[in-house]
C-alpha cells in the first residue's frame, strides 16, 4: 500500500491519523474477511504502520541515524528547521465565544423584567432600557416582557401591560411595539408548548394594547391578511377581536380583567378610611388609628380622612370628641400637612348644605368644630375668613361661589348634550372674566372623574374655548391652579397627576396652548411642587413621534378625529382657491366644517399661503368671510396671532415673513376685519 509522503520522506500527521484509523477497521473487518478493505492483508498495514511510527520518533532503518532517545514530538518541532511543515504541529482549538450586540441585549432585558416585577417601579425600568440603547432591538425586549408575564399570575400580566402603556413613545416606539406584538404572533406555536392558554392570554394581550393606544385597531385586520387560516396566530387575532374587543364595554372589562390597576383603586382607600375611622370611634385607640392612616400611604388624599372624620364627629356628638383628639395628634405629628386639613374642611364646607338635610345642626356643628380647631393651632386661622360656616361673610366670595355653581350646572349640561356653541353663549351671559381660569380648573377636574368621552369632550371644549373666549393666559392661570393643587386637586382620583399630563399636552397638541407656554407655567409653580413632574411628563408626552396622533386618541378619538380632517380640509379648500376657485364655493366650505370655533386655523394657513406663494388674492377670502359673518373678529384675531408667534420660524423658509405679515395686518385694519388693537410685535 504507496501512501504519499512529504519532502521529507515522510507522512504528515493528517495522514498517519487517517492510517491509523485504516488499520483499526482493518483489525475489525479480518475478522469476517481475510482480506482488508483497501486491497491490503491486515499485517501489511499494521507492518507499514508501525515503520512510520519508527520512522517519525528517529529509530533505525534503512537511511536513518537511529533512534537515541524517546522525546515528545512537539519537543523536536523546530520553526526555524527548513524542513519545518507547520502540518506537523499539535492542533489546539481555542474557543472564542461569539457575542452580537443583539445578544447582548437579549441577556440584559431579562434581569431588567425580572426586577419590575419584584418591585414594580416603572421609572426604574424605564430607565435601565433608555441605559441599554439600541432602540431598534426594543421589539425584543416587548416580546420577551409579555412571553414572560403570560407564564405568570395576573399581577405581572396587569404589570407589563401598564409598563408597555407607560414606556410607550417615551422610551419604545410605535413601530417597535407593533414588531414586538408581530414577532409573539409569529411564536405562538412555540410558546404553546410552556403556555397551555398561550392563544387566550395574547389575545388579551393585543386586546389590552388597542384599549391602551399603544396598538391601533388597524393593527388586528393588518396582521388577519398576513397570518394563514389555520394557525395559533390568525386564532389569536380573531379571539382579540371577535370576543375582546367587540363586547360590550370591553374598555372596562379589559382594564379589569387582570385585577385591574396596578394601583390602589379610589373607591377601596375611601373604604379603608371609613373602615378605621369607624373602628377608631370604637375602641378610642388613637396611636392605632395614626398608624392605619400612615399605612394608607397616600398622603395627597389625607383630605379625604379629614373630611370623613368631620362628618362622622357631626352625625355622631358622642363621638365628636375623639374625632378632634385624632385630627388634633395627627397634625401634630405631621401626618396630615396643614394644606391637606385646609382642603378637608373646605370640602365639609361645599356639601354643608347637603349635610344640613340630614343634620339639622350641621352649620353650627362644624362652626364650633372649625373654632376649637383654630384656637388649639391644628388649622390655619386663615380658614376662618372663607365663611367657615357656610354663611356669606363678603360678596365677593358670594359671587365666586355662585359662579362655581353655575359654571359646574354648565359642565354637567355640556357633558350631557356636547353643544359646544350653547355653552359658550351661557359663559359670556354669566360674565365674570376674571374667573375664567377656575372655570377651566372646574372642567378638567370633573372631567377626570368620569369616563374618557368626558375627558375628550374637555379637551375638545378648551380648544373651542381659546379660539372664542378664553385668552392663552386664562388657560395659563387654569392649568397653574391645577398643578399648584396637583396633590389636592386629586378630589377623588387617585392618578390625577397622569390624567393631567395628558390634558396639557393634549392642550399643546390642538394649540390651546404653545410648547413655551409649559416653561412659562413651570417658571410659575412653587419650589418642589409635585406638579412639576407633571408637567415634565407632559412635555415627554407631547414631543414623542406620532404625539399628535396618539394625544388626538388619547381618550378614544371622538371628536378629536374632526380637528385633523378639518385641517386637511382647510388646506385643500384653500388650494383650489388660490388656484382659481370661486370665492362662494370656498366660503361654503368653509361653512359645512361646522367648526366655527377652528376658523381661526383658516386664517393661519391663509396668510401662510399668501406669504408662500406671495398670492395676496387669498386675503380677499378672508375678507368675504369676516362680511359674512363666518369668521368672527375673535378668531380672525387668534389666527393672525398664531401666524405672528410663529414668524421666527416662517422667517427661515421666507425670509420676508416679517415684512409680508406687517402689510397684511394693515391691510385687515383698514379693511375692518383685524381690531386696530392688535399688535405686529411678536410676542415672547
Amino acid at each position: 500500500m504507496a501512501s504519499p509522503r512529504n519532502e521529507g520522506g515522510f507522512l504528515t500527521q493528517d495522514q498517519r491519523e487517517k492510517l491509523r484509523i485504516a488499520v483499526q477497521n482493518a483489525e475489525t473487518l479480518s475478522l469476517a474477511s481475510p482480506r482488508s478493505p483497501t486491497g491490503g492483508t491486515t499485517s501489511a498495514l499494521l507492518q507499514q504502520y508501525e515503520q512510520q511510527k519508527e520512522q517519525q520518533h528517529g529509530a533505525g532503518g534503512k537511511g536513518t541515524w537511529g533512534k537515541l532517545i524517546d522525546t515528545d514530538t512537539a519537543a523536536c518541532l523546530d520553526r526555524n528547521d527548513p524542513n519545518y511543515d507547520s502540518d506537523e504541529e499539535p492542533y489546539e482549538l481555542v474557543e472564542a465565544p461569539v457575542s452580537t450586540p443583539l445578544d447582548d441585549y437579549k441577556k440584559s432585558v431579562a434581569p431588567i423584567i425580572e426586577e419590575y416585577f419584584s418591585t414594580g417601579d416603572v421609572k426604574l425600568a424605564a430607565s435601565d432600557l433608555k441605559e441599554l440603547g439600541y432602540d431598534d432591538f426594543h421589539r425584543y425586549f416587548v416580546k420577551k416582557l409579555v412571553s414572560m408575564a403570560m407564564d405568570r399570575h395576573d399581577k405581572e400580566k396587569e404589570m407589563a401591560s401598564v409598563l408597555l402603556s407607560s414606556l410607550y413613545g417615551d422610551v419604545i416606539s410605535s413601530t417597535q411595539i407593533r414588531l414586538g406584538f408581530v414577532m409573539l404572533l409569529e411564536a405562538v406555536d412555540d410558546l404553546a408548548v410552556d403556555i397551555l392558554d398561550v392563544v387566550d392570554v395574547l389575545a388579551l394581550f393585543i386586546a389590552r394594547a388597542v384599549v391602551d393606544d399603544i396598538l391601533p385597531p388597524a393593527f388586528l385586520s393588518r396582521e388577519k391578511a398576513s397570518l394563514s387560516e389555520s394557525s395559533k396566530g390568525m386564532q389569536v387575532v380573531q379571539i382579540a377581536e371577535k370576543s375582546y374587543l367587540s363586547a360590550p364595554h370591553h374598555a372596562e372589562l379589559l382594564e379589569r380583567r387582570w385585577g385591574g390597576s396596578t394601583r390602589t383603586t379610589v373607591d377601596a382607600v375611601k373604604l379603608r378610611v371609613t373602615d378605621l375611622l369607624k373602628e377608631y370611634i370604637k375602641n378610642g385607640d388613637t396611636s392605632e388609628a395614626c398608624r392605619c392612616i400612615r399605612e394608607l400611604a397616600v398622603p395627597f388624599f389625607h383630605h379625604e380622612v379629614v373630611k370623613r372624620a368631620l362628618t362622622l364627629g357631626m352625625e355622631s356628638p358622642t363621638a365628636e370628641a375623639l374625632i378632634v383628639k385624632l385630627l388634633k395628634e395627627a397634625s401634630e405629628e405631621l401626618l396630615i400637612s396643614s394644606s391637606q386639613m385646609m382642603k378637608g374642611f373646605s370640602r365639609v364646607v361645599d356639601s354643608l348644605d347637603d349635610l344640613s338635610l340630614d343634620i339639622p345642626s350641621a352649620k353650627s356643628q362644624f362652626q364650633a368644630l372649625v373654632s376649637k380647631a383654630v384656637s388649639e393651632g391644628w388649622l390655619d386661622s386663615s380658614f376662618i375668613h372663607l365663611g367657615a360656616n357656610g354663611d356669606v361673610q363678603d360678596d365677593e366670595h358670594e359671587k365666586l361661589r355662585k359662579y362655581k355653581r353655575e359654571a359646574v350646572s354648565m359642565i354637567h349640561e355640556y357633558f350631557l348634550s356636547d353643544d359646544v356653541p350653547e355653552l359658550i353663549r351661557s359663559l359670556k351671559e354669566l360674565g365674570s372674566p376674571e374667573y375664567n381660569p377656575i372655570f377651566i380648573k372646574k372642567l378638567i377636574t370633573i372631567a377626570m372623574d368620569r369616563k374618557n368621552r368626558e375627558k375628550e369632550m374637555a379637551s375638545v371644549l378648551l380648544s373651542s374655548l381659546s379660539m372664542e373666549l378664553f385668552s392663552t393666559e386664562d388657560i395659563v392661570k387654569g392649568f397653574i391652579m391645577l398643578l399648584e393643587s396637583a396633590e389636592d386637586t386629586a378630589l377623588d382620583i387617585l392618578d390625577a397627576s397622569d390624567e393631567l399630563g395628558l390634558f396639557l399636552a393634549r392642550a399643546v397638541i390642538d394649540d390651546v396652548l404653545a410648547p413655551l407656554n409649559l416653561d412659562e407655567i413651570s417658571s410659575k409653580l412653587p419650589p418642589n411642587c409635585s406638579g412639576a413632574e407633571t408637567l415634565n411628563m407632559a412635555r415627554s408626552l407631547a414631543s414623542a413621534r406620532h404625539a399628535g396622533e396618539r394625544l388626538l386618541r388619547c381618550w378614544g378619538g371622538g371628536t378629536g378625529w374632526a380637528v385633523e380632517d378639518a385641517k386637511d380640509k382647510i388646506a385643500k379648500l384653500l388650494e383650489e382657491y388660490e388656484s382659481g376657485g370661486d370665492v362662494g364655493e370656498a366660503c361654503n366650505c368653509i361653512r359645512e366644517l361646522h367648526m366655527p370655533f377652528f376658523n381661526h386655523e383658516v386664517v393661519k394657513k391663509a396668510l401662510v399661503m399668501a406669504m408662500e406663494k406671495k398670492n395676496e388674492r387669498i386675503l380677499g377670502l378672508l375678507k368675504e368671510c369676516f362680511g359674512e359673518g363666518i369668521i368672527t373678529i375673535n378668531q380672525m384675531t387668534k389666527g393672525f396671532s398664531r401666524v405672528r408667534d410663529g414668524l421666527d420660524d416662517l422667517a427661515l423658509d421666507i425670509p420676508d415673513a416679517k415684512e409680508k405679515f406687517m402689510s397684511y395686518v394693515e391691510h385687515a385694519k383698514k379693511s375692518g376685519w383685524l381690531l386696530p388693537s392688535f399688535g405686529v410685535a411678536a410676542s415672547a
